[in-house]
């Protein structure tokens, strides 16, 4: 039997347009797998197709030191940091700044305007964490299995002049797997997205 909650782009979209004329006020999707498994790129094609969405990467959320350590939790991913200063003044209208991790200053960057839109998708590894799940209204699972997920991740880093092999065997992909054992996020998303 088919999961009720498995769509493709075009019902991720008609959802998320719904879910946004419903609501009354701005709405935060949280797109969210393991390492590899296209979160970024659904992002990409939902922010594309639906008028009033603006992104925000949760890389800039990472700690540079934390997320290159072993956790059962996603440690490394500042979650309190992302909802304080962006996504609950982004839901509330309100005006708010946030900074980014700069990967080349090894450091914050000088704040910034958080956007503005109707719609703000995040796209974040270990997001759908209960730090985070009360500040989300659409939760997305990118559904792709954990090897293609691995191999499509080491492919990019390499392609990008990154070697971080080692970082996946025994950090990043034990740290998913960790992950998903505690806290579940595929079975408690809203949405599955199959990205394999």
């Amino acid at each position: 039997m088919t999961d009720a909650r498995l769509l493709g782009l075009e019902g991720l979209v008609a959802r998320v347009e719904t879910l946004a004329a419903a609501t009354g006020r701005p709405i935060v999707v949280g797109i969210s797998g393991v390492g590899g498994a296209g979160k970024s790129t659904l992002a990409r094609a939902l922010v594309d197709r639906v008028d009033g969405a603006v992104r925000m990467c949760g890389d800039d959320f990472l700690s540079p030191a934390r997320s290159h350590e072993r956790s059962t939790d996603w440690d490394g991913v500042e979650r309190e940091r992302l909802v304080r200063d962006v996504l609950v003044p982004f839901r509330e209208r309100r005006a708010s700044t946030f900074q980014r991790w700069d990967w080349h200053a090894g450091a914050l960057a000088a704040p910034e305007p958080v956007p503005t839109g109707s719609v703000l998708v995040v796209d974040l590894i270990g997001l759908l964490h209960p730090e985070a799940l009360g500040a989300l209204d659409l939760t997305v699972w990118c559904d792709v299995d954990v090897a293609v997920a691995t191999e499509r991740g080491i492919a990019r880093d390499r392609a990008a002049g990154n070697d971080h092999d080692a970082l996946w065997r025994d950090v990043w992909v034990p740290n998913d797997a960790d992950f998903v054992a505690r806290f579940a996020p595929r079975d408690g998303a809203d949405v599955l997205v199959a990205t394999g």
